[in-house]
């Protein structure tokens, strides 16, 4: 019989106790306003409504499509 490589597993002793996590950073991307959304960062041209915009230092940035808009120079 073929025998199994490594050392024997661990025996598991129950579920995991649960974590609470941070909640996700979409929700700070709208707000609401009078009843309505309102969406606080620019979204990308190329790809429409639902896809943000990163904010770097001197630009911003579409992860999807890799659309970029840079600002003004500071000097």
């Amino acid at each position: 019989m073929a025998t199994k490589k490594g050392g024997s597993k661990k025996e598991r002793k129950g579920k995991k106790p649960h974590k609470n996590k941070p909640t996700g950073k979409k929700y700070s991307h709208y707000s609401i306003e009078n009843g309505s959304i309102k969406r606080n960062k620019k979204h990308c041209p190329r790809c429409g409504p639902g896809t943000f915009l990163a904010n770097h230092k001197n630009r911003l940035y579409c992860g999807w499509c890799k659309y970029t808009e840079f600002g003004e120079k500071k000097e």
